[in-house]
């Protein structure tokens, strides 16, 4: 099933504490919510040149997204009111068990960490030019990270102190990451076409994908204790069990008659038990786990 969305291309998404969808549109500074089987609300950003992508619930009763291109962490609260905090290319963005939100800057290579009352550090790491896309608490209290161009997963302390395990695959180009049911950490490979796993000691264990040009983006924990990812390249939904069995879904027809490029990015598990997914040609596509 689909919902388009006319008020521009998702990216992001995720289900907030009020059981509503959330997601931002990255192309036109706005971030909408959709109860399932209800139209969309789409708040405004202003200015709206952000680029909003990664959204998350915060420990607040609030939604926090990041605005890579407008250099902003921000917050939205349901009756669209919106606050922002300066920051040098975010990406990633996750809650933390300590209450604070944790999220990646990308270009200078840090990880930084906001308070919902202000209170602000930031991390430096040592990878230049790794590029921290990715972020998820870990299953030891630390925030878990995949770097992009340093080829690496990731690992920062509540006190700060990183850790960085190198891939075995040259060229794997990690972008998301997720605490899977098993309590290890699972990441997707966008350069290499495979499915990672490390557990909290750094053991790295990866599944090639069928197709190695098929560029997964964004992994999540399913309703059915397994992982489910986007397939960027190929216009498909994966999902892999713990131990590595691996399926591919198409996803549902947009009925224009005409071939599309759907373009999935996010992904999350909805109010209704659904996987929900962020097509940025202007969708979000709805498939049940079963």
């Amino acid at each position: 099933m689909l919902t388009m969305i006319d008020a521009g291309a998702p990216y992001g998404i995720t289900t907030g504490p009020d059981g509503e969808l959330w997601f931002t549109l990255v192309h036109q500074g706005r971030v909408g919510r959709l109860r399932p089987g209800h139209a969309p609300v789409i708040h405004q950003l202003d200015p709206p040149d952000g680029g909003p992508t990664v959204i998350t619930a915060g420990p607040d009763g609030a939604m926090w997204f990041t605005e890579g291109q407008g250099g902003r962490v921000s917050r939205i609260t349901a009756d669209g009111e919106v606050t922002s905090c300066p920051a040098d290319s975010p990406f990633g963005i996750t809650t933390g068990t300590d209450g604070a939100m944790w999220f990646t800057e990308m270009r200078p290579g840090r990880i930084g960490r906001l308070t919902p009352g202000g209170d602000r550090a930031e991390f430096e790491i040592p990878s230049p030019g790794g590029m921290p896309a990715f972020i998820t608490p870990g299953p030891d209290d630390a925030l878990w990270f995949t770097l992009n161009q340093g080829n690496a997963i990731g690992r920062v302390s509540l006190t700060g102190e990183v850790t960085l395990h190198p891939l075995p695959t040259e060229g794997a180009a990690p972008v998301g990451i997720t605490l899977g049911p098993d309590g290890a950490l699972w990441f997707v490979e966008i350069g290499a076409g495979r499915i990672g796993r490390i557990d909290p000691a750094g053991e790295i264990d990866e599944y090639p994908l069928a197709d190695p040009a098929s560029r997964p983006h964004a992994i999540i924990t399913g309703p059915d204790d397994a992982l489910w990812f986007t397939l960027w390249g190929t216009d498909r939904v994966g999902r892999i069990t713990p131990d590595g069995a691996i399926q591919e879904f198409p996803l549902p027809d947009h009925g224009g008659g005409e071939p599309w490029k759907a373009e999935p990015h996010g992904l999350t598990v909805g109010p209704d038990g659904a996987i929900w997914i962020a097509l940025e040609a202007g969708a979000l596509a709805r498939l049940t786990s079963a």
